[in-house]
């Protein structure tokens, strides 16, 4: 854990990263994301409108901070289920920071709505209407699952956030989240800053009080452009905003893309089902991973290594 006002600038690592944060003197704890190349590479295996890219670049940004403020080994996954134009968002992030994420969607209706949500338009109620935000965090299968669910109540899906926050956790939390794209180069680039108030009685409330309010006033006062600047270090934007009341970061945890998809995982997913069930009208059985596109191919050859020649 390092105090930020004694750190160094690494203008490599100002990208792709999720840090922990604790504001000195009271009871607040925040986090810090950023997503760039990583977020090019989920994004680079789908040729999504820009309006769904933009979508899944913030739900993926929504994911890796939820689940920075988890302690868990394993996989975090965060779905975005709807009956609007984009009916399925699905993001996880591996407790090593291996993310990935895919999108469903009408394109007819996307495009009928895109030009007002990248305009600036409330993209909940636009892109998705109605459904619900929920995660879990898989550890394997001696781990029970934890999981979350939240209503699309809002604007965005911050709000959606909040909601959950509010009603289900009774943890005072203020998140700033956001997702852009380049129309030069069609990059997207995605942030967030996270504060929560922590649990646990302090003899000084009223000093937690007046630093509650204060982390949240300086929230707010964020910009897109701050959060999203590759030139201004993580650690002096954590400065920037905090230093008054003192600001001590701990180490950024780095955040990459890698599918968990393997030609193996996949053939046993096949010997799951009656070999009948599986095949075309050629013999063959095709799969292609949601997540990144791969696509593995098995011949009827290949088959017959998998079941038993007896099976139809």
């Amino acid at each position: 854990m390092t105090d930020v006002r004694d750190s160094a600038s690494s203008p490599a690592g100002n990208i792709d990263i999720a840090q922990t944060f604790q504001i000195e003197n009271v009871n607040v704890r925040g986090r810090l994301v950023r997503l760039g190349p990583a977020l090019d590479q989920v994004l680079g295996a789908h040729a999504y409108p820009d309006a769904v890219s933009v979508m899944l670049g913030e739900t993926l940004t929504l994911a890796v901070t939820l689940a920075s403020a988890l302690k868990y080994e394993g996989i975090f996954t965060l779905q975005v289920q709807s009956d609007g134009p984009i009916s399925l968002l699905v993001a996880d992030i591996t407790s090593e920071g291996a993310v990935r994420g895919y999108a469903r969607f009408d394109e007819d209706r996307v495009e009928q709505v895109a030009g007002e949500v990248l305009s600036g338009g409330a993209p909940v109620p636009r892109l998705l209407g109605n459904g619900h935000l929920a995660f879990t965090v898989d550890q394997g299968q001696d781990m029970d699952r934890y999981q979350g669910i939240a209503a699309l109540d809002g604007a965005t899906l911050s709000d959606c956030a909040h909601h959950y926050f509010r009603n289900s956790e009774q943890l005072d939390t203020a998140i700033y989240l956001t997702s852009k794209l380049d129309p030069h180069n069609k990059q997207v680039r995605a942030g967030a800053l996270m504060v929560q108030r922590m649990p646990g009685q302090n003899l000084h409330a009223d000093v937690d009080e007046d630093g509650w309010r204060r982390a949240v006033a300086i929230l707010a006062s964020l910009t897109e452009d701050e959060l999203l600047d590759t030139d201004l270090d993580h650690d002096a934007l954590l400065f920037r905003l905090y230093h008054e009341d003192g600001v001590r970061a701990y180490p950024a945890h780095r955040l990459f893309h890698r599918c968990r998809c393997s030609r193996d995982k996949v053939a046993n997913t096949l010997k799951s089902f009656p070999r009948a069930e599986i095949v075309g009208d050629d013999g063959r059985s095709q799969v292609v991973c949601e997540f990144c596109k791969a696509d593995y191919t098995f011949t009827a050859e290949d088959l017959d290594a998998l079941f038993d020649p007896t099976d139809a």
